[in-house]
C-alpha cells in the first residue's frame, strides 16, 4: 500500500464524531486531536461550561479543518440523549463514530478504612454501574440506530485494566467495566449480523493515567509522591509510568480509521503492559 494512501486514511475531513464524556481530561484530549484530524467533532457532556474550555483549547489550534461543537446530554438520560441526536443531525448531518467515554468512580463506592465492602451504600453502587454500562448502552441505541440506517459507523467504547482483573477497592466499578468490555463484544457481533459489516463495535481498555478523578488516589496531594497503591501500579506497569491522555491517541485514530476495517469486537489494552505482567 501506498503511504500517502495510508496517511489519507487518518484524514476525517467531513465526518462528525461524537464523544460522550467529551469534556474530561480523556475525551479532551481525544476531542483535540480528532480536530487537528479534520473532523467535526461533539463534545456531548452534561457539563457544558467544562465542555467550552475544550473548544477554547481547540480554537487556539493552527491550521485544522475540523470544528467543534458542544451538545448537552446526559448518558443516563434517554430523552436528553435524543435531543442531542436530533440537534446533532440539523448541525453535522450523520454521524460517521462514537466514542463512549462517560463513565467513572465514586468515592462512596470504595472501600477503604472507614468503609468496609459491606457497608457501600446502594446509592452509590447503582450510580457507578448505570453511568459506566447504561452510560454506555444507552448512547449505542440511540446513536447506534443512525448507523443501522446509514449501514455504516464506528462505535467505541472505553472499557479498563480492570475489567481484565479486577482492582481492589472498587467493585462496582470493576464489575460495570467488565460488563462494557462484554457489551462489546455482543453489540459487535449484533450490528454485523443483523444491519451491515461495515458497522464496527470496538473499546480501549485504558491502563493507569493521572486524571482529577484519581488523581489523589494515585498521588499525594500534599507532597506529589506515590501513595501506596499508586506505588504498587507503578511497580506492576513495566513501562514505569502512568499513561498520559495522548498515549491513547494511536489506537483511538487506528480504530477510527479504515486502517482497521476489518476489526470488530476487540477490547484493546493501553497500559503500559500493565496487563502482562505476572507480577514476578
Amino acid at each position: 500500500m501506498d503511504l500517502t494512501e495510508v496517511t489519507k486514511l487518518y484524514d476525517l475531513s467531513g465526518k462528525t464524531v461524537v464523544i460522550t464524556g467529551g469534556a474530561g481530561v480523556l475525551g479532551g484530549e481525544m476531542a483535540c486531536a480528532l480536530v487537528g484530524c479534520n473532523a467535526n467533532v461533539v463534545i456531548l457532556d452534561r457539563d457544558t461550561r467544562l465542555a467550552e474550555q475544550v473548544v477554547h483549547r481547540i480554537k487556539g489550534m493552527e491550521g485544522v479543518k475540523g470544528e467543534a461543537i458542544i451538545v448537552y446530554g446526559d448518558v443516563l438520560k434517554r430523552d436528553s440523549l435524543i435531543q442531542a441526536d436530533e440537534e446533532i443531525q440539523r448541525e453535522l448531518g450523520g454521524i460517521y463514530a462514537v466514542i463512549n467515554g462517560a463513565g467513572g468512580n465514586r468515592a462512596e463506592a470504595t472501600t477503604g478504612a472507614d468503609l468496609s465492602f459491606f457497608d457501600l451504600p446502594d446509592e452509590a453502587l447503582r450510580f457507578v454501574f448505570d453511568l459506566n454500562i447504561l452510560g454506555t448502552i444507552m448512547p449505542s441505541q440511540i446513536f447506534g440506530k443512525r448507523m443501522a440506517q446509514q449501514n455504516e459507523g464506528i462505535i467505541l467504547n472505553v472499557s479498563s485494566m480492570s475489567a481484565f482483573a479486577p482492582l481492589t477497592r472498587i467493585p462496582a466499578y470493576s464489575a460495570a467495566k467488565a460488563g462494557v468490555s462484554n457489551f462489546t463484544q455482543w453489540l459487535a457481533v449484533h450490528m454485523a449480523q443483523e444491519y451491515s459489516p461495515n458497522i464496527r463495535v470496538n473499546a480501549i481498555a485504558p491502563g493507569f493515567f493521572l486524571t482529577q478523578q484519581n488523581r489523589f488516589l494515585l498521588t499525594d496531594q500534599e507532597s506529589g509522591e506515590l501513595t501506596d497503591r499508586g506505588r504498587t501500579i507503578i511497580d506492576h506497569t513495566p513501562m514505569d509510568r502512568f499513561g498520559n491522555p495522548e498515549d491513547l491517541l494511536g489506537a483511538v485514530f487506528w480504530l477510527l480509521s479504515p486502517l482497521s476495517s476489518f476489526v470488530t469486537g476487540v477490547v484493546l489494552p493501553i497500559d503500559g503492559g500493565f496487563n502482562a505482567f505476572s507480577g514476578v
